[in-house]
């Protein structure tokens, strides 16, 4: 209880602080209905070719193009910001106030930024996916959808741990923004099933940059394509890279030299 009542309080500074500067909400509800406009364009244009790609049927891609954009409104709200904000605490030093408080201080840094106006994304992509699901004749049954959670929590947990891993490098290295962006395009490539890509670029993002168990596992859950190895390499990763990057967070610690120093 005490970690969900630090998690509101921290929504509620986010949503006061967005609040000074209310037109980014219409910044960012154009900057979102622009991008769905674009991949649904994109989406139109292939499959006016053909009626599949990589095995997905349209309907299908439109369901992954609600996951990645849930996916990336999670990112964009909290977990980009909270850690380019840790990043910039680090190379300032002042993450001390962090240590100083009492409470874990990954868990502080992890939520110490929300973008309350990407929630835009979040709310878009639910309607993405519930209307492919729709027309698709919501044929999910409830093993599908625990299967699409559970997979879903997973995947954002991968996410989440390796963007933790890359912020912490900053406790070694000076400047380590070039690599997020390098992320951020990696991720842009997870709006298609990860199956039409090469083996070699199949492989980077699926176990280098882990967009795979992201968005096109628990796609593959809502469209009856998710095999038991899948979701159990989803939770082995996912508890793997959960323990790593606490390890990982830990190390870094012992580097850090800030303003107390």
């Amino acid at each position: 209880m005490y970690y969900l009542k630090l998690i509101w309080t921290f929504f509620r500074i986010g949503i006061l602080n967005e609040m000074a500067y209310r037109v980014n909400f219409y910044v960012q509800l154009l900057q979102s209905l622009l991008s769905l406009g674009t991949a649904i364009a994109g989406l139109a244009i292939v499959f006016s070719h053909t009626d599949t790609l990589g095995g997905w049927q349209a309907v299908d891609i439109l369901a992954l193009l609600g996951v990645f954009m849930v996916v990336g409104g999670v990112i964009g709200m909290v977990i980009s910001p909270s850690m380019s904000q840790l990043m910039d605490d680090v190379l300032r030093g002042i993450f001390d106030y962090t240590l100083t408080k009492p409470c874990d201080a990954q868990f502080l840094a992890s939520i110490s930024q929300i973008r309350i106006w990407r929630l835009t994304d979040i709310l878009l992509g639910a309607g993405v996916l519930i209307a492919a699901l729709i027309y698709r004749g919501l044929d999910i049954g409830p093993r599908e959808a625990l299967a699409f959670a559970f997979v879903l929590c997973t995947g954002g947990s991968i996410i989440y741990s390796f963007w933790l891993m890359l912020a912490t490098l900053t406790f070694w290295f000076l400047r380590i923004e070039n690599i997020l962006h390098i992320f951020q395009s990696m991720y842009e490539a997870g709006r298609w099933p990860i199956g039409i890509y090469p083996h070699w670029l199949r492989y980077i993002l699926t176990f280098l940059v882990p967009v795979a168990f992201a968005i096109t596992v628990p796609a593959e859950a809502l469209s009856g394509r998710l095999t038991p190895e899948s979701m159990i390499t989803s939770g082995l990763l996912c508890v793997f890279l959960i323990a790593f990057s606490r390890w990982f967070w830990k190390r870094g610690l012992k580097n850090y030299s800030g303003a107390s120093a």
